[in-house]
């Protein structure tokens, strides 16, 4: 199961063990239980702390379970093959189990095992999904730091039939007790404040501990980071409060213009950026989203940041690199059944309509890719597009025509999304040059129809936005309002990338330094202080 390269990585790693791990497995008669049983001796024979036992009884097969053997109750439950993009998780449950430390917050690790009550999770990931990897860590931490939380987490692939009985069309899906907890991608201080009802008050509470910083980033995308970098290297007081730091990055699978690396990927990226930032004095503040933006009164004045909990943070100047979201169709029957065959995500969800019709709405670059990714999986690819034209490069139109399996359709315009009140079984377009209407048969739709900026917490702050919603800044990143500044997919810039949002976050922060060195702090700095 493990190539040289794998075995020689994973017997480096079990070699910061510090207690006996013990795996045990259900297994059945079939291929995929052979292939469990081929990988966990593998694993136990590359180090005196593993063992592997097949006498588990679990109704799912196969399955295994990693427990400390010192302490059975702290354990996680794998049921499929977690290789791919989970074999990192495979890792670190060893290791965690094996008493290595993670590297996680204390407070975390404290919120944790504070919890009380029972908790029975139950997780969908599909190999290819990147997003599913955060979710998969995070309830493998609190299993294996809280013996009243249990986790089982399922590779979709190998039990269909469940998948399918519990009308799961998106991964990472995540069940607590039997019920819908949450889809989509979250990191362990997500789940905890969902399961938590302290946790925002506690969050706001601590935010309102913060002396004013000379400079507040708000928004951890890739302008973020570097606005923020770039800051604290002139030896100024910085924060970022992010909503999620990395943005918009995590959601993205290959990236291959990122100049002096010829490929990369998202969440990879934002690993890096995260790793970076943390090299510098930065005050870090992850899932904080903010609300209202009250402007300082005169250039060196105190700016405020309200946060959705409540709390405030002050700034002598404010660098907005709030980023973009993808754009919803805003018709019928889109919300209704997003998760249920609406999806926003072919490198995740695509696997899960293996040899099923679905659509791609969009005809610019990330449409004709994902219908290209997808066709390579599913049985028929209809890709819709607005214009009378695809807008996409032309090696990609090239790639996508030269497919079998997929239809173009331009000029159409969708009008309504359609299912069977509980999933996807259609949608309908109008055809822009006939005016006639047209339905399409299919079992998933896939949205990919461009961005909006994330700005509308800032519609009554004096801010000069666009039409668009997007921030009005300078050739200096500089918007209207003195000592406020703005980077990135929010704001004017033409061409939303990841390296010019870099390079647009650099020069917000020049900016920001150049805004601070010429405005001494006024009155406010010591009133807030």
């Amino acid at each position: 199961m493990l190539d040289q390269n794998m075995t020689q990585q994973l017997k480096s790693y079990l070699a910061n063990l510090r207690e006996p791990v013990e795996m045990v497995a259900s297994l059945a008669d079939d291929p995929k239980s052979a292939q469990t049983r081929e990988l966990l001796e593998e694993i136990a024979a590359l180090h005196d702390h593993v063992s592997a036992s097949f006498d588990g009884t679990d109704a799912r097969k196969p399955s295994f379970e990693i427990r400390r053997a010192s302490d059975p109750t702290r354990s996680v439950r794998f049921a499929g093959l977690p290789m791919g993009h989970e074999f990192t998780s495979l890792v670190l449950a060893l290791l965690w189990a094996g008493g290595h430390p993670p590297k996680v917050e204390q407070d975390v690790l404290d919120q944790i095992a504070a919890l009380e009550g029972e908790y029975e999770f139950e997780m969908y990931f599909s190999l290819s999904c990147h997003n599913c990897p955060d979710v998969v860590q995070a309830l493998t931490l609190m299993a294996l730091n809280n013996p009243n939380i249990h986790a089982t987490l399922i590779e979709g692939g190998a039990f269909q039939a469940e998948v399918d009985e519990r009308n799961v069309l998106a991964v990472p899906a995540t069940f607590l007790g039997g019920e819908m907890f949450a889809s989509g991608k979250m990191s362990v201080e997500e789940i905890l404040a969902k399961l938590d009802s302290g946790a925002s008050e506690k969050a706001a509470a601590k935010l309102a501990e913060k002396e004013p910083f000379e400079v507040l980033v708000v928004g951890g995308g890739p302008a973020g980071a570097a606005a923020a970098v770039y800051v604290a290297r002139k030896g100024f007081s910085t924060g970022i409060a992010a909503e999620r730091f990395g943005g918009q990055v995590q959601d993205t699978m290959g990236i291959e213009n990122f100049i002096s690396i010829p490929y990369t990927e998202g969440p990879k990226l934002a690993g890096q950026l995260e790793a970076h930032v943390k090299e510098y004095d930065i005050d870090l503040m992850n899932l904080q989203e903010a609300e209202k933006l009250i402007p300082a009164g005169s250039p060196g004045g105190m700016h405020e940041v309200v946060m959705k909990n409540g709390a405030s943070l002050k700034a002598r100047s404010v660098i907005i690199t709030t980023g973009a979201r993808w754009r919803n169709l805003g018709v019928p029957g889109e919300f209704e059944y997003r998760n249920r065959g609406v999806a926003y995500c072919p490198h995740c969800d695509g696997p899960l309509f293996k040899g099923k019709r679905v659509a791609v709405i969009g005809g610019g670059n990330s449409g004709v890719e994902a219908a290209i990714d997808l066709a390579n999986i599913v049985g028929h690819v209809t890709l819709i597009e607005f214009d009378h034209q695809l807008r996409a490069d032309q090696v990609l139109q090239d790639k996508l025509n030269s497919l079998p399996n997929v239809d173009i359709i331009v000029s159409a315009a969708t009008t309504e999304v359609k299912g069977d009140g509980e999933r996807v079984n259609g949608l309908t377009y109008k055809d822009r040059n006939s005016e006639t209407e047209h339905t399409v048969e299919l079992e998933g739709i896939f949205v990919q129809i461009g961005l909006v900026p994330n700005t509308e917490w800032l519609k009554d702050s004096g801010l000069e936005l666009t039409k668009f919603g997007e921030i009005q800044i300078d050739a200096k990143a500089a918007t209207n309002l003195p000592g406020v500044f703005a980077a990135g997919d929010c704001t004017t810039v033409p061409y939303k990338q990841i390296i010019i949002a870099m390079g647009e976050g650099s020069k917000a922060a020049l900016s920001a330094f150049d805004y601070l060195i010429r405005n001494e702090a006024t009155a406010d700095m010591a009133e807030a202080a």
